[in-house]
């Protein structure tokens, strides 16, 4: 059966995604661990299949303000994936780097937003790496755009892109842990439909 919109994964292709995840997530500890110089772990990704209101309801509601960084996915799959980080995440990461927490995302200085996008470039290359070597697939990711805005705003560029094949997103939910404090970070991944079934061909699994 074509996958023609995310409402028709089964559990056995979540499953899929969550390890996916879990593979990613674990080099973007590590990656993270070695950048900030200190003890990074990860817990087992939640991935859901929500309606684009329940995301925005998850993040905090239209109007929390939150950072996104869009990265364009190319290659042998397209698509997106759509980081939205809070304020918590970007401050324990600053915090760890330059001993200093962001008090507003709105007045982030040019090195703490340079930084900030480094790590969603460390975060999305190695989820996009985990899924080429698994499936011997040549994947290719554009340098993260990021954006400092309301949940709300960040959640309309998706939005527009799922237009044409539902309502519904890949929503993975991470939790990370940095020198014993927890903070999570959430992925929005948009691909194509065509690529997703790729991608469950490539690893086996049919719909």
């Amino acid at each position: 059966m074509a996958i023609k919109n995310v409402e028709q994964l089964q559990d056995m292709h979540l499953d899929v995604l969550k390890e996916l995840g879990s593979i990613g997530s674990g080099n973007a500890a590590s990656a993270l661990s070695e950048l900030l110089q200190c003890n990074t772990d990860i817990a087992v990704p939640s991935v859901k299949v929500l309606d684009f209101s329940d995301a925005v309801n998850f993040l905090g509601g239209p109007e929390n303000i939150a950072i996104g960084m869009l990265i364009s996915i190319s290659g042998d799959i397209t698509g997106m994936m759509l980081y939205v980080l809070q304020k918590s995440f970007a401050s324990r990461m600053t915090k760890a780097l330059f001993g200093s927490e962001i008090e507003n995302l709105l007045e982030m200085n040019d090195m703490e937003k340079s930084f900030i996008s480094e790590v969603g470039n460390i975060m999305g290359g190695s989820y996009i790496n985990a899924i080429a070597a698994l499936t011997g697939m040549t994947i290719d990711i554009s340098v993260p755009v990021m954006t400092v805005d309301m949940v709300g705003a960040i959640l309309s560029v998706p939005v527009v892109e799922f237009a044409q094949v539902g309502n519904k997103a890949l929503f993975i939910d991470d939790s990370f842990k940095i020198d014993g404090g927890e903070i999570k970070s959430n992925m929005i991944l948009v691909p194509e439909m065509e690529s997703l079934e790729t991608l469950f061909t490539r690893l086996g699994v049919s719909g």
